[in-house]
């Protein structure tokens, strides 16, 4: 019979042990997340937090930005027992990221599944005041645009990402993420356009854009 010694406090069951080793790739990460092992899901958390939350700010906007991620990342854990790798990891998150974005911004009750004629009429957000700096003026333009150009655009543009994954993670044609794109920019350059010109206008006009040792009167 074998020897049994008395209980220590070693023998207090632990909580669920974490990961053993670093996970190394995608797949491993998915199954220590569907295994229930937190470490993994902190992992996988601050993976994507960074990225998801710039998505989500560009699409809905400072105020609703933290609310939308948080949802996304709801969103991530409940659906890992169903990721099957059919799709990259990040394209899945994404795209999670990108729907509850665009369902937020849309003031839709359901889930917007975005198709091949939905990205340019999701309604955008209220635009906010714009600032004197470039980079303050851009952002206040894509705040302007609806939110599925919006999309396309940080997907694109800020997150560097090729059509192909673009459209994976949209869930349309690469013509379409093409197309939405070309728009997108076009809108941007409407909206920024008058507000550029002004600032040259504005600037030329200056006592400071005259030659040295004219006076605004003599410049002219």
């Amino acid at each position: 019979m074998p020897h049994v010694r008395a209980a220590t406090d070693h023998d207090i069951p632990r909580p669920r042990p974490l990961v053993a080793t670093p996970v190394t790739d995608d797949r491993e990460l998915v199954a220590a997340c569907q295994r229930g092992e937190r470490r993994a899901m902190e992992a996988l958390y601050h993976q994507y937090r960074r990225r998801v939350f710039g998505l989500c700010h560009r699409i809905v906007g400072p105020v609703e930005a933290e609310e939308v991620a948080q949802d996304v990342f709801v969103r991530v854990f409940r659906g890992l027992g169903n990721f099957r790798g059919d799709s990259q990891l990040g394209t899945w998150v994404y795209r999670l990221a990108v729907n509850a974005a665009l369902t937020h911004a849309g003031k839709q009750k359901r889930r917007a599944e975005v198709g091949d004629d939905d990205l340019e009429h999701v309604a955008a957000p209220p635009a906010v005041l714009r600032d004197p700096r470039l980079s303050d003026r851009v952002e206040a333009a894509m705040r302007r645009l609806p939110a599925g150009y919006r999309a396309i655009l940080v997907l694109h543009d800020v997150e560097g990402l090729s059509h192909e994954e673009c459209a994976a993670i949209l869930d349309c044609r690469v013509g379409t993420s093409k197309s939405q794109l070309h728009k997108a920019r076009a809108r941007m350059r409407e909206l920024l356009g008058p507000a550029l010109a002004a600032e040259r206008a504005a600037s030329a006009a200056s006592p400071s854009a005259s030659a040295p040792g004219q006076g605004p009167e003599e410049a002219a």
